[in-house]
């Protein structure tokens, strides 16, 4: 049947950022079609409310709190899931963000931080745990980009050139890793979460943010574990070096940053 496609029963998954939003959707979302999972991120109390529901649904889940912004907090998110769960077969590479701001507002510190936090978390994480998914085959990296990386827009200096950096990176690590490793990204757009709560209490802003939104409507965090499920599944076994858009079909930013003219 076409739903077994989807099935992860006996994988293991890694996810990052995964103490609440997206990467919180992401690792239920993969433990509910079967797969076991490694979650990280920096808050502990988070991690264990997510691991909670993990194990609600019947999989086992390994909780891993510290700092993400190092090499060595990615190596003991492979150690703990080959050492504990016996094996790696997804990576999602969830951890990252920046704030958005002018040009000439952006420090050269705040440039190099968006990069390194987007896209070299992504880098170490996944070259560590290549070892681990070659051992059992191959499998699915999926790397958690932004509709920012890929439309063109005031603000988005940062933020928007380490996403689409993130998106480059995909399309040459599929052909690194092919043919038995599969690598794409999941480009949100404007996703209902916490990190965007503070802009949706303003009614006007959440009205015009929708108005500017083909599909009239913000995203979900199940939407994006949607995407996530199909890309690190068999059912997305032919799909590699792609970037998945699921952003209600928006070509430019649905929120107006009001940034003047220099």
């Amino acid at each position: 049947m076409i739903l077994d496609l989807f099935s992860l029963a006996g994988r293991v998954a890694v996810v990052t950022g995964a103490g609440r939003g997206i990467g919180a959707a992401i690792a239920t979302a993969l433990a509910e079609v079967g797969a076991d999972v490694v979650i990280g991120a920096r808050t502990a109390e988070q991690l264990e409310g997510v691991a909670a529901e993990i194990r609600g649904l019947g999989r086992r889940a390994v909780v891993v709190p510290g700092s993400l912004a190092e090499r060595a907090g990615m190596q003991q998110l492979v150690d703990r899931a080959v050492g504990e769960l016996g094996r790696l077969d997804v990576v999602v590479n969830n951890v990252g963000g920046s704030l958005p701001g002018p040009f000439l507002g952006t420090s050269e510190a705040a440039f190099e931080n968006a990069f390194r936090w987007n896209v070299t978390t992504a880098f170490n994480l996944t070259q560590l745990a290549v070892p681990a998914m070659l051992a059992n085959g191959g499998g699915s990296v999926i790397n958690i980009a932004s509709a920012a990386g890929r439309f063109n827009d005031r603000g988005f200096i940062a933020y928007g050139t380490a996403k689409a950096a993130l998106c480059h990176f995909t399309q040459n690590l599929a052909l690194d890793l092919a043919p038995r490793i599969r690598v794409n990204a999941i480009a949100p757009g404007a996703i209902e979460t916490e990190a965007l709560g503070i802009v949706l209490q303003n009614p006007e802003i959440q009205r015009r943010m929708v108005e500017g939104t083909p599909l009239r409507r913000l995203g979900r965090v199940a939407d994006i574990a949607a995407a996530a499920v199909y890309l690190a599944s068999p059912a997305g076994s032919y799909v590699t070096g792609r970037v998945l858009d699921v952003d209600g079909g928006i070509r430019r930013s649905n929120l107006e940053m009001g940034i003047p003219d220099v």
